[in-house]
């Protein structure tokens, strides 16, 4: 995603109406992604954590919206200081922007990169959430979405797309967040879930997902939003690095998709729709930082081996004993982990820029920079979400009670249920046990019986 470029007065850009309805538009399908995310999680879990896995995605719409304007725009894309965070005074509360000002070297209005970039924020954090599922405070979670955001995400943010930040200076390729969002989101649900613990029964009781539909229309919308993330990243349409990110966006995808539906064939007997939808995921996922530098058939290249990694990836929870309860380290942060090294190999030198990976005669320095950013994010997000959650948990404590975590989480955070059978006649009482499934199917959030 590239930064404000300085120009000069007579070389500057004047406002393209074109350049910017596209991205008000990319914008608009970035926000449906976190009302996609939060069905797509909510169908994995439970009933009874149904609610509640949907308000964690969705508070981050309220939360880091009102971050972002008051300070969270300035400290990921001001005037860089030291190269690890920003900060311009006119961008506080948006209040020194003219409505006309163009981002630097764009055409499109900074006001429009600010909303673009804000839901980029948004989704971030939601992205965590996965890996919570069934056990953590509302309030908790609001408060550490707050503390995460401006100690993370925004820092995190210059560091990799701010004019100025050290990675971005030092040549690490991410176009839409393989390292900014995946990498971070995941390595902090890895940091969280070593603090807070393992939910109650985890690999004792069965935690199928409740609605499979649900699962497929949160993917659906994954999908379709996604196009903004990928092809919006660009902040314009004028030279076709946009269009091939799109191209790309769609083949990775597909490939992942199949190639995870192999794996579980293969490994498992089964085609799953959960495994369909997580591979789409996954692949979304790894062609974020590459798309903008690799060709079509890298993008295949891409998908492929992402879908085939993260589908055996979610199965180390089971063998390392983390509770990752919907798969956010095993897709986001092995996807995130993938797509930005494969850069390294991949990059054609024809796309955004002239870099070339180590498969076009590039050699390995590029890919010694993306390792670089990769773990350097990692770690970062890693420890310092681990630290954040202790405080927490250790103040106002994260998870529920035991009993309300049984019992479930809806009623007693939310005071709701998500779905209401009072009026469709029959009882409960003569519910059949239901066969628990084969061990690690599909991945994400179908933890099955297995042995203590």
């Amino acid at each position: 995603m590239p930064p404000g470029i300085s120009t000069l007065a007579a070389d500057a850009p004047e406002l393209s109406a074109a350049n910017t309805g596209f991205m008000l538009i990319c914008s608009a399908l970035v926000m449906l992604m976190t009302p996609g995310l939060a069905f797509f999680y909510g169908g994995m879990v439970r009933v009874k954590s149904t609610l509640n896995m949907l308000m964690m995605s969705f508070i981050s719409l309220g939360i880091v919206t009102i971050l972002w304007v008051l300070y969270g725009f300035s400290l990921a894309f001001g005037t860089d200081s030291g190269s690890i965070i920003g900060w311009s005074s006119d961008y506080v509360g948006l209040s020194g922007i003219g409505i006309t000002e163009l981002w630097d070297g764009y055409t499109i209005p900074v006001y429009v990169f600010a909303v673009f970039q804000l839901m980029f924020a948004i989704i971030t954090p939601a992205l965590i959430s996965g890996a919570l599922a069934d056990r953590v405070k509302f309030t908790a979670w609001a408060l550490f979405i707050t503390l995460w955001a401006t100690v993370v995400y925004f820092p995190v943010a210059h560091w990799v797309w701010g004019a100025g930040g050290w990675l971005f200076e030092m040549g690490v390729i991410d176009f839409a967040g393989g390292t900014a969002v995946h990498i971070n989101a995941g390595a902090a649900a890895l940091g969280v879930i070593l603090v807070i613990g393992k939910r109650v029964g985890f690999k004792k009781d069965p935690m199928r997902p409740h609605s499979l539909p649900l699962v497929m229309l949160g993917a659906g919308l994954l999908w379709f939003g996604w196009f903004g993330f990928n092809a919006g990243s660009w902040l314009g349409n004028d030279d076709g690095v946009g269009a091939v990110m799109f191209v790309n966006t769609q083949v990775a995808t597909a490939a992942a998709m199949l190639a995870w539906l192999a794996y579980e064939k293969i490994r498992h007997g089964a085609f799953t729709t959960l495994g369909a939808a997580s591979g789409a995921v996954a692949g979304l996922v790894a062609i974020t930082p590459s798309g903008g530098a690799v060709s079509p058939l890298g993008a295949i290249a891409v998908g492929a081996i992402a879908g085939l990694l993260c589908a055996m990836a979610v199965g180390l929870k089971f063998k390392f004993g983390y509770d990752d309860s919907l798969d956010v380290v095993g897709v986001h942060l092995v996807g995130g982990i993938v797509g930005s090294l494969l850069v390294g190999l991949f990059a054609t030198g024809g796309v955004q820029s002239e870099v070339k990976g180590l498969f076009y005669g590039g050699g390995l320095e590029q890919l010694g920079k993306q390792a670089i950013g990769v773990f350097a994010v990692l770690a970062y997000s890693l420890v310092v979400s681990a630290i954040l959650a202790f405080v927490l948990d250790k103040t106002i404590g994260m998870r529920v009670d035991e009993d309300i975590e049984v019992s479930g989480i809806d009623q007693v955070e939310h005071a709701e249920t998500a779905y209401d059978f009072s009026g469709a006649g029959g009882g409960t009482g003569s519910r059949k046990a239901v066969p628990p499934v084969v061990d690690a199917v599909a991945g994400a959030g179908q933890n099955k019986k297995v042995d203590a």
